[in-house]
C-alpha cells in the first residue's frame, strides 16, 4: 500500500495569485493512498525542503508530489530532499501547475480545477512508481570544442589551462573567425588582432590543444562523458607537417584572380593562398574549384617552387575518430544576404556595402590598405549614410529578414561613423535608426561621443530607397521622424548593417548532437537564467554567437563559463546513469528494428535468442537489448514499436495510461 505525501507551492504569488492552492491541498488529500498534503509559500527553499522531508520520516512516505513550478527548475532539488530523508529519489513526482497552468489562466476556479486535475495525474503515476538505482560510466577527460572564432579559442585555452586535452574543430583554413576580419572593437576601440592574435598563437603552442582546421565533423555517437566523434579533414593539398608558411608557393602562382573570402570578394587572391598573415596555422590551402593542376593536369609551379616539398596534388580526404567527455558548439554567425534588398540597391551599386565589407575597406589588411576609397572609383568619399537595421527587426522573412535585434549594430555602426569622422573630417556622416541601443559598459558613453565630439549625424527614420545617379553618386531617401519631413541625402557611399544570424553548419551540426534550436536555429540553452551555456542534451555546452547575437565581451564570457562548465565535467572520474532507461520486452518483440532505426544514441542492438514453444520444441528469434550505460531515456524506441515491446523505466506505458485515466475521469 503506498503512502503518499503531497505539497502544494504558491511560489509567491506566481501560482498563488490564479490557483487557491488550499483547496488544490484539500483535495488531492481525498485521493486514494495520500496520507498527507499541505502547502507552502516556497516549496523550494530550505524551509520547504526541511518541510518534505520531515513528512517523509514522520508518516513513512513512500512517495512524494510536489505541484509547484516546470520539473525542468527544481525536480532535482525535491528528489535530493527526497533522498537525504531515506526515500529513493525516483518515487518523486512533479505536477508542474505554474507553467502549465496558473501562467495560461486567468480564471481562479478553472486554474484550480486544472491544478487539482495534474496533481490527481501525478498521484496515479506515484502509485506505479517503483525505486531506480542510477548506474556508473567512465568519463573520457578530452573535451571537443566546435568552431575556431574567439568563442571557440577562449573556451579551450581555458580548458587547457585547466589541465585537460581539448581539439578545434574549424572549417576555414585558420582559426580567429570574424574578428579576425574586424579592425577595431567598441568601446575601447582597441587593435581587435593585437587581442585575437597572442590568443590563437596560444592555442598552437599550447601542448594540450589540437587544431583541426580546415575540417568538419562528421558523425557524432554516444553521450555524456562518453561521445565518439567522426572529424572530416579536407584535403589540403599541402602536407602540414613540411609547409613553413613562407608564401613563395602563394607569390609564384599563376592563377591571381579567385576573390577572396577573407576580404569578402573586394580583392583576389591566387588558387593557393594563406588567409590572411597572422594565420593559424600557418600553412598553404590550394583551392581545387580553381587550381589548373587539380582541374585539367597543367600548371604545377607551386610544386616545383616549394623547397619543402610540401605540395601534394594526391592528398585525399581523411577521417580521424576520437573519443571526448564533453563538446561545445562556437559555431558562431555571418550576416544575411542581402541580395533581395533591392531598395537599398546593393546589388546595383559597388558603393553600397555592408558594414562587415566597410570594416574590410578600413583594415591595414584590407584590399584598399586601410585607406578608405570607394570600391567603385577609388576616390575618397565626402559624404557617407549608414542604414541601421537592415533585416533586423523585421517580420518579412521572404527577403531574409529576421524578427529579433542583431544586438551588435548599433555599436560597430557609431564605431565606424567615429573613426570616420576622426581619420577623415572632411567627410559627413548620417546614420538613419529605428532606435539605438547600447547595453553594455560604457556603450552608452561610446555613442554618445559619436554625437558630441565627433559630429555624426544621427536620425531617427528608415530608408525608403537608394538611387545610383548617373555621376556616380547616390540619392538616399529617407525619414526624419522627430523633424515631420522626407529626406534626399546626395551620398558618396551607403553602408548597410545587415542583421546576423547562425553559421549555416549549425543546423545539421544541431541534428547530429541531438541538440534543440529555437525558430531562427539558434541553439537553445538548458535554462535561459540558470542554465544560459548548458544544451538540454547532456554534455553539449554553448558559446559565443551560436546560442544568440552577442558583442565580443560577452561572447568571451559565455566561452569561459562554457569551459568552467566542462571542466567541472571532466574532473569526475564516474558519472551516473540516467536510470530512467527503455527495456524490451523478448516475449513481444518480433526484431522489426523500428526501435533501433529511432535511436540517437546507438543504444539499441539485437541478438537472436531461444524460446520454448507450448510443444517444448526451441524456437529461435531475433530481440531487441538496451545498452543501459549508452541509453538517454528519451522514449523515442517507444513511441516508434508496433509491438508494444519497448517501455521506459519511469515512464511505463501503465504509467502515463494511469495520468491519462486521472486527467478524464
Amino acid at each position: 500500500m503506498q503512502k503518499i505525501g503531497v505539497f502544494v507551492c504558491h511560489c509567491g504569488t506566481n501560482i498563488a495569485a490564479t490557483v487557491d492552492v488550499k483547496k488544490v491541498a484539500e483535495r488531492l488529500n481525498l485521493e486514494p493512498g495520500v496520507v498527507y498534503a499541505t502547502e507552502y509559500q516556497y516549496m523550494c527553499s530550505e524551509a520547504g525542503q526541511h518541510m518534505i522531508q520531515d513528512a517523509i520520516k514522520k508518516n513513512n512516505l513512500t512517495g512524494v508530489v510536489i505541484c509547484s513550478c516546470s520539473p525542468r527548475m527544481h525536480e532535482a532539488t525535491f528528489r535530493k530532499a527526497a533522498e537525504a530523508a531515506g526515500l529513493n529519489p525516483h518515487m518523486v513526482e512533479v505536477a508542474n501547475i505554474r507553467e502549465q497552468c496558473s501562467w495560461i489562466h486567468k480564471d481562479k476556479d478553472s486554474a484550480t480545477e486544472k491544478a487539482v486535475a495534474l496533481g490527481k495525474a501525478a498521484v496515479a503515476k506515484t502509485h506505479l512508481d517503483t525505486p531506480l538505482t542510477a548506474g556508473e560510466t567512465p568519463v573520457t577527460k578530452r573535451a571537443l570544442v566546435i568552431g575556431g572564432g574567439i568563442a571557440g579559442i577562449q573556451t579551450a585555452l581555458d580548458i587547457a589551462e585547466a589541465g585537460f586535452k581539448v581539439d578545434i574543430v574549424e572549417k576555414e583554413p585558420t582559426i580567429g573567425g570574424k574578428m579576425t576580419q574586424i579592425d577595431k572593437t567598441f568601446p575601447t576601440l582597441d587593435c581587435a588582432a593585437c587581442i585575437l592574435t597572442p590568443k590563437m598563437v596560444d592555442c598552437a603552442q599550447n601542448e594540450n590543444i589540437t587544431i583541426y582546421s580546415y575540417s568538419e565533423v562528421e558523425e557524432v555517437k554516444g553521450f555524456v562523458g562518453n561521445f565518439t566523434v567522426k572529424i572530416k579533414r579536407k584535403a589540403r593539398y599541402v602536407d602540414e607537417t613540411k609547409c613553413t608558411g613562407c608564401g613563395i608557393c602563394v607569390e609564384k602562382c599563376p592563377q591571381k584572380k579567385v576573390p577572396s573570402e577573407f576580404n569578402l570578394g573586394m580583392s583576389n587572391r591566387s588558387a593557393i593562398y594563406i588567409p590572411f598573415a597572422q594565420a593559424v596555422p600557418k600553412v598553404a590551402t590550394i583551392d581545387p574549384q580553381h587550381c589548373n593542376m587539380l582541374l585539367n593536369g597543367k600548371c604545377g609551379v607551386c610544386s616545383k617552387v616549394c623547397s619543402a616539398g610540401c605540395i601534394d596534388y594526391t592528398q585525399k580526404d581523411t577521417y580521424v575518430e576520437e573519443k571526448y567527455g564533453a563538446i561545445v558548439v562556437a559555431t558562431g554567425y555571418n550576416p544575411i544576404k542581402l541580395d533581395k534588398y533591392d531598395e537599398f540597391a546593393y546589388g546595383q551599386s559597388k558603393d553600397v556595402v555592408t558594414s562587415l565589407e566597410f570594416e574590410r575597406l578600413t583594415n591595414a589588411a584590407g584590399p584598399t590598405s586601410g585607406t578608405l576609397l570607394r570600391p567603385s572609383d577609388g576616390k575618397h568619399p565626402k559624404t557617407i549614410v549608414f542604414v541601421q537595421c537592415v533585416g533586423s527587426r523585421e517580420s518579412d522573412s521572404c527577403k531574409g529578414g529576421k524578427e529579433y535585434c542583431s544586438k551588435i549594430c548599433c555599436m560597430y555602426t557609431a564605431k565606424h561613423a567615429m573613426l570616420t569622422r576622426e581619420k577623415y573630417p572632411d567627410t559627413d556622416v548620417y546614420v538613419f535608426y529605428i532606435d539605438v541601443r547600447t547595453p553594455g559598459k560604457s556603450f552608452d558613453e561610446f555613442y554618445r561621443r559619436a554625437v558630441e565630439q565627433y559630429g555624426v549625424h544621427y536620425i531617427k527614420g528608415m530608408v525608403g530607397k537608394v538611387t545610383p545617379n548617373a555621376d556616380g553618386t547616390l540619392d538616399v531617401q529617407g525619414s526624419d521622424l522627430l523633424a515631420d519631413k522626407q529626406l534626399h541625402i546626395k551620398a558618396d557611399m551607403v553602408v548597410l548593417a545587415a542583421a546576423i544570424e547562425p553559421d549555416k553548419t549549425a543546423r545539421p551540426l544541431a541534428t547530429m548532437l541531438t541538440a534543440s534550436m529555437d525558430t531562427n536555429d539558434f541553439f537553445t540553452e538548458a535554462h535561459p537564467k540558470l542554465r544560459p551555456v548548458e544544451s538540454p542534451t547532456a554534455g553539449v555546452y554553448l558559446s559565443g554567437a551560436c546560442q544568440g547575437p552577442k558583442d565580443i565581451p560577452e561572447t568571451v564570457s559565455q566561452a569561459s563559463a562554457a569551459a568552467a562548465k566542462v571542466i567541472g565535467l571532466l574532473v569526475k572520474d564516474k558519472l551516473k546513469n540516467n536510470p530512467c532507461v527503455a527495456h524490451s520486452d523478448e516475449l513481444m518483440c518480433n526484431g522489426c528494428s523500428s526501435c533501433e532505426k529511432v535511436c540517437p544514441y546507438g543504444a539499441i542492438t539485437y541478438e537472436d535468442k531461444e524460446f520454448r514453444q507450448p510443444d517444448r520444441t526451441m524456437l529461435l528469434r531475433r530481440v531487441a537489448k538496451v545498452n543501459p550505460a549508452v541509453c538517454q531515456g528519451c522514449g523515442a524506441c517507444t513511441v516508434a514499436c508496433p509491438s508494444g515491446a519497448m517501455d521506459l523505466n519511469g515512464f511505463s506505458n501503465r504509467q502515463i495510461m494511469a495520468e491519462v485515466d486521472a486527467v478524464c475521469l
